[in-house]
């Protein structure tokens, strides 16, 4: 039997909302059918438009708030842009870290069945602005002008902008500088639509401890117009900048990178430090966003690995170490295992430039590598696991369950897909024992969490 929907297409409907999305949208219930709302936030009374059903849940605008939530902040249009697409900019912080932190235990609860688990308060911080070392501008035409700040929401129109709040300042600096260098030599911005012009992207990273700046200017032709001026202009105008470098992209695509990169001046890399070790940066690394937040996150992982020196460890989804080289140095032997080849170069290198001798580094599937570490009698004490958002794969935590390591320290970007992994292990004989949210990118719905889990002895009787 067909259900009957209990709201329709653009009817107006008084609601209160009671949960937030992961994306910031508030959630309102009608009999029991959720409506997601942006800028609607727990606890207010609104008016609402329904301007979209699909059968199990059905979208809303916004019309009229009623009551308004404490923790709601009333941002001007003109402050709007600073933002940048950040879903949870009209919330104050300690709000942000509640909802956050709320949504860890709920989403454990349900999907994990994870009820008794220790959840430690989320670790926010102190000063939740400009925190981004790395900036990815997309560039193009209003009026005739150049411009470039950010894509809006399910759109490819570009808002001109000038800074960023969640942006370092020496990144906003560069990336209006080098936008003010580029109009002025004329220089053409991309036209995605017909596919002409010349610069796509405007990329900066930036050392924090080093104060290191990197320029990637990312073109869809092989050649720069003006490109000694244009060198010459950045240098004069950003005198902390170690690298330019130019990526093209000539392909039709969303993916901002292209495969052909060159370095036009200064170095291939710039040098960051998270705690004590350093991290070279090439224009492809990933590295941390948040270098003062991964240091927080680490340290957690580092704790509840508890080691003495004697351990055997194995880092999956190890990425260019970062991971591994802290447990290192406290670790007897670190294994550390990703898929992408590049990223395991960057992890040897950064190994060799810290002296670090103890981390081994192999590319390729931790459910195939991780396996013939094991027979080879590489046995690990505790196991460390920091996958995408998609989390582990099946055939990994089946190893995992396998291998039976005293310890799995799983660091997670995804509180839904960290819940359902935890579900899995504590079914393979694993008791989770405490979880810690960190906040790692403020005013957006992302929550990072560091889960410890203990193997448990099982008494075949």
């Amino acid at each position: 039997m067909k259900r009957t929907l209990p709201v329709e297409k653009n009817t107006y409907i008084d609601v209160i909302f009671e949960d937030l999305t992961h994306e910031g949208a508030g959630v309102a219930k009608i009999e029991g059918y959720p409506i997601f709302v942006p800028n609607g936030l727990p606890g207010e009374k609104a008016l609402i438009k329904v301007i979209k059903v699909n059968k199990g849940y059905g979208f809303g605008r916004l019309i009229e708030l009623y009551e308004k939530s404490p923790y709601r902040v009333e941002i001007s249009k003109e402050e709007l842009h600073k933002y940048g697409g950040c879903q949870l900019e009209h919330i104050r912080y300690d709000g942000q870290l509640k909802y956050k932190e709320n949504q860890v235990r709920q989403v454990l609860a349900r999907i994990g069945k994870l009820e008794d688990v220790v959840i430690h308060p989320i670790l926010g911080m102190d000063n939740p602005w400009h925190y981004r070392n790395k900036a990815q501008v997309p560039v193009g035409e209003k009026d005739g002008q150049l411009i470039a700040g950010f894509f809006k929401p399910r759109s490819h129109e570009i808002v001109d902008t000038d800074e960023s709040l969640i942006q370092i300042p020496e990144i906003n600096e560069a990336v209006q500088i080098v936008k003010e260098i580029c109009a002025k030599l004329g220089i053409r911005p991309y036209d995605e639509g017909a596919h002409k012009g010349v610069l796509r992207h405007i990329m900066a990273r930036y050392g924090q401890q080093t104060g290191e700046l990197m320029i990637v200017l990312v073109t869809r032709t092989p050649d720069i117009p003006h490109q000694e001026q244009l060198m010459e202009e950045i240098i004069t105008r950003l005198p902390k900048v170690k690298s330019i470098i130019h990526n093209i992209n000539s392909k039709r695509t969303n993916v901002i990178l292209g495969e052909h990169t060159k370095v036009l001046w200064g170095n291939e890399v710039i040098y960051d430090y998270i705690g004590n070790v350093r991290f070279a940066i090439s224009a492809l690394s990933f590295y941390q966003v948040n270098p003062i937040q991964t240091k927080v996150l680490y340290d957690k992982a580092l704790e509840y690995a508890a080691l003495t020196g004697t351990e055997s460890v194995i880092d999956a989804y190890c990425g260019i170490g970062t991971i591994s080289l802290f447990l290192a140095q406290k670790a007897r032997k670190v294994f550390g295992v990703e898929l992408v080849p590049e990223a395991i170069e960057d992890a040897k290198k950064n190994a060799k430039l810290n002296g670090i001798t103890n981390a081994v580094f192999e590319s390729g599937a931790a459910e195939i590598v991780i396996p013939k570490w094991y027979e080879a009698g590489n046995k690990a004490d505790v196991l460390v696991v920091d996958p995408p958002r998609k989390g582990c794969d099946e055939a990994l935590l089946q190893t995992i369950i396998k291998m039976k390591p005293k310890k799995v320290v799983y660091v997670s970007c995804n509180p839904a897909t960290l819940a359902r992994d935890l579900r899995i292990l504590e079914d393979g004989g694993y008791r989770t024992v405490e979880v810690q949210p960190v906040d790692m990118f403020p005013h957006t719905g992302h929550v990072e969490c560091v889960a410890w889990m203990s193997r448990v002895v099982v008494d075949k009787q």
